[in-house]
């Protein structure tokens, strides 16, 4: 077996650990109390920015208190984009199935002439059997029971997941009087003319994609303070910063769910509740590990 380098420290290590990197600790009892709930690793990724990897030390007076804090006000951050996110993928549901119902017919999701790869639509066909035979919903089970095991759409939509709903509308055939140019309806934003313009495929399945994953993260638990996010959704010109990020983070994914918004006045609400979140921690949280420029609430308003 591979003998790995280094070892397992014991809480009171854990804590000494911080002492010896320079880390200011007013309560070695409330640190270990801290610790034995959250975990020394998981508190890790908030003391990133404030540690120095050439000395081996934490920047001068760095408090363990203020960490707990980033790690507090993260979790409230992840509570609060969960949140949004969720009313989001309801209003995707709701606004999917009444695109896909224009064909009039209940199993159109059976019919592979309105997907465009049919490979793709086999492949992602298989991730919905997989989602409909796990589901214990009561509506699922009525159709087992009721209907021959036939589902329909607006009942398959309701059990996928929101990567699976992403997938599908990826492969919808587009064009005038497609599902997808009605869906699509639903996501217009201004154009530097001032006219409304429906998103292009590419670019609306680019904003369900990060929204997803940022989903997935938050309902993970998962940090997503200082993180970088790998995907990247197409951000409207007016929104980008000026340079360019390396990296997507957390400002980038809540552009997408602006233009994902599933009405304004909710989408307020968010905005004006991040807000109150970000200044209820100032002088903790650092804009730039959100890679948030100083007019974000400019750019999230609508």
């Amino acid at each position: 077996m591979y003998q790995y380098p280094k070892q397992i420290l014991t809480i009171g290590q854990q804590v000494q650990s911080y002492v010896n990197a320079g880390m200011k600790i007013t309560s070695r009892e409330e640190v270990e109390k801290a610790l034995k709930s959250i975990g020394f690793y998981r508190l890790r990724g908030y003391s990133f920015p404030l540690y120095d990897n050439v000395t081996k030390k934490y920047v001068p007076g760095t408090k363990f208190e203020d960490i707990l804090k980033l790690y507090q006000f993260d979790q409230k951050l992840s509570a609060l984009v969960f949140f949004m996110i969720s009313k989001i993928e309801v209003a995707l549901r709701v606004r999917l199935i009444e695109a896909l119902l224009i064909y009039g017919e209940p199993l159109v999701l059976q019919d592979s002439s309105i997907f465009k790869e049919k490979k793709l639509y086999w492949q992602n066909m298989s991730t919905v059997a997989s989602e409909i035979a796990r589901s214990n919903d009561v509506f699922i089970k009525h159709n087992f029971d009721n209907h021959d095991g036939e589902v329909p759409v607006w009942a398959i939509v309701e059990v996928l997941s929101f990567g699976t709903l992403s997938k599908i509308i990826k492969n919808l055939k587009t064009g005038v009087g497609s599902s997808y140019s009605i869906l699509a309806t639903n996501y217009q934003y201004k154009s530097k003319k001032g006219n409304l313009v429906n998103p292009s495929q590419k670019m609306l399945t680019s904003w369900l994609q990060s929204v997803s994953i940022l989903r997935n993260m938050c309902a993970h638990n998962s940090r997503i303070y200082n993180r970088t996010i790998h995907t990247t959704p197409e951000i409207l010109d007016a929104d980008k910063v000026t340079p360019l990020p390396v990296h997507n983070g957390l400002y980038q994914i809540l552009l997408a769910m602006k233009y994902l918004r599933s009405s304004d006045e909710e989408w307020t609400v968010f905005v004006d509740d991040f807000d109150n979140l970000i200044k209820s921690y100032n002088g903790i949280v650092n804009f730039a590990a959100m890679n948030l420029p100083s007019d974000w609430k400019v750019h999230l308003t609508v």
